[in-house]
């Protein structure tokens, strides 16, 4: 069974929520996971590889922090690479969108002009 357009856009921009949120503090993973959780969905089996992959590709670095209810906690910063990731994809993600919104209106404004939708050329789908 194909995956929805949902579950492909959320896992296109994982990573730069991922950066987005370390961005603005460091985090632990699970946290990230919540967070994710919570905005868009994600389950936490996700991130963990995700977190891997970031940090061998030297975007986020690792320390532990004792945890006074358990075991400790690996916690994640970005690095200077993290933080030209998070500049570079943002400003890419935002081309994007206001690129997919100017297909959307125009297809919108073409559909309740005409009342038919209608090709880039103008002719209606039949």
């Amino acid at each position: 069974m194909p995956e929805t357009i949902e579950i492909q856009l959320k896992k296109g921009v994982l990573t730069l929520c991922v950066l987005a949120l370390l961005n603005r503090r460091e985090r632990y993973a699970y946290e990230i996971a919540a967070t994710l959780s919570d905005a868009i969905d994600m389950g936490e089996g996700t991130i963990y590889p995700l977190m891997r992959r970031m940090q061998s590709e030297g975007q986020v670095e690792t320390y532990l922090v004792e945890s006074p209810s358990g075991p400790s906690r690996k916690y994640y910063r970005l690095t200077a690479a993290g933080r030209q990731a998070l500049e570079t994809q943002t400003r890419e993600w935002r081309a994007f969108v206001q690129a997919v919104e100017g297909v959307i209106s125009d297809t919108a404004r073409a559909t309740v002009a005409t009342g038919t939708e209608t090709t880039d050329q103008g002719e209606p789908i039949q």
